[in-house]
């Protein structure tokens, strides 16, 4: 199955709540090896002017990529995983994830380029808060291979 040319345009509503807890900063800060005190400690957090632990810039990817699941799970989309490359992230954060955050994706296909036998897509996931607040935007690019690359 080729990529379907029509996902550029797409939405997919925001789906399931993420709820940010600080095991899960702590954790996520160990494995990416980020040893600021405001991601383990809430007093540091505090002393910055959080209300809780704070996340690591890069903890987005992990309410991101549960909104980049719904594309690629899409039998619509004609999205091979086992054929996906990982070709570029970026974030830009309208505020700091904070332990105690309730984080929703929404997702939106803003590219689909035909590459020989695969497709380069672009995704963008607009994570808000519980009130609908813009918490982070992540720009996504994913390569698909086509049969044979």
């Amino acid at each position: 199955m080729t990529i379907n040319p029509d996902l550029q345009g797409r939405s997919y509503p925001a789906a399931e709540v993420y709820d940010v807890g600080r095991e899960k900063i702590r954790e996520f800060a160990r494995a990416v090896k980020a040893t600021h005190p405001a991601h383990f400690d809430v007093e540091a957090a505090q002393a910055l002017g959080h209300r809780d632990l704070v996340a690591p810039p890069t903890f987005a990817i992990i309410v991101a990529q549960r909104a980049d699941a719904r594309l690629i799970e899409d039998p619509d989309s004609g999205i091979d995983f086992s054929r996906v490359v990982h070709a570029d992230q970026r974030f830009t954060h309208h505020r700091a994830i904070v332990a105690g955050d309730q984080l929703r994706a929404e997702l939106h296909v803003d590219g689909v380029r035909a590459m020989g036998g695969g497709a380069m897509i672009t995704t963008r996931s607009e994570i808000t808060d519980a009130d609908g607040g813009p918490v982070v935007t992540t720009i996504s690019s994913i390569l698909v291979r086509g049969e044979g690359q």
